[in-house]
């Protein structure tokens, strides 16, 4: 299955509560922090919660 590498690139001081917890829960604790996560609809849904604070890149 792909994977996708998310990285951290802002913080989330000032974010709202819920975008704070979907940071936590793909694991992200801090800028420039990376994680490597399955490619599924429930990622996706999580990243497109916190865009504006990650970038995306298609692991190979």
């Amino acid at each position: 299955m792909a994977k996708l590498r998310i990285t951290q690139i802002r913080s989330g001081i000032g974010t709202k509560p819920n975008q704070r917890a979907t940071l936590k829960a793909l694991g992200l604790r801090k800028i420039r922090h990376e994680v490597v996560q399955e490619d599924n609809a429930v990622t996706r849904g999580m990243i497109k919660r916190v865009v504006h604070l990650v970038t995306v890149e298609a692991e190979k």
